[in-house]
């Protein structure tokens, strides 16, 4: 965990470097196992082809999750998030390679509020495509 990012240290407008977040399809089975989404569209080519889509895709909720990552690391303490919600956009296609899919997140220090709160806009994005929209988190920092 790095060390805690200090409310007087931030400024409305501040952009929080991207990070990088490989996604293999052993991370899907892994998210499959702990979350109980064991939908074929997340794990099975032939059956995720079959109902039309591209390839195997990532839950959407592993996709929001490291969004959430993403913050929690920036802010230095995992409970430091007391709002967070996204809308799913689009789909992360994550092919049988060894490169996987990436999804890259990026923020932005949109507001600073109150009791030492800060409102974070999120992008996040896989090749092309921005995956999730209105990705916003509320953080209290110290």
């Amino acid at each position: 965990m790095s060390a805690a990012v200090r409310y007087d240290e931030v400024e409305a407008g501040q952009e929080i470097p991207a990070v990088d977040y490989n996604v293999r399809r052993l991370n899907l089975v892994m998210y499959a196992g702990a979350s109980g989404d064991f939908n074929q569209i997340h794990w099975n080519e032939r059956f995720a082809k079959m109902v039309g889509l591209p390839d195997v895709i990532a839950h959407g909720m592993f996709t929001m999750a490291q969004a959430g990552r993403f913050v929690t690391d920036w802010a230095g303490d995992p409970g430091a998030v007391v709002d967070f919600g996204v809308r799913f956009s689009s789909m992360v296609v994550v092919p049988d390679d060894d490169q996987g899919a990436t999804v890259t997140v990026s923020g932005v220090v949109e507001e600073k509020l109150e009791d030492k709160k800060v409102v974070i806009g999120l992008t996040a994005r896989s090749g092309d495509a921005r995956v999730l929209s209105k990705a916003r988190a509320v953080v209290q920092l110290t």
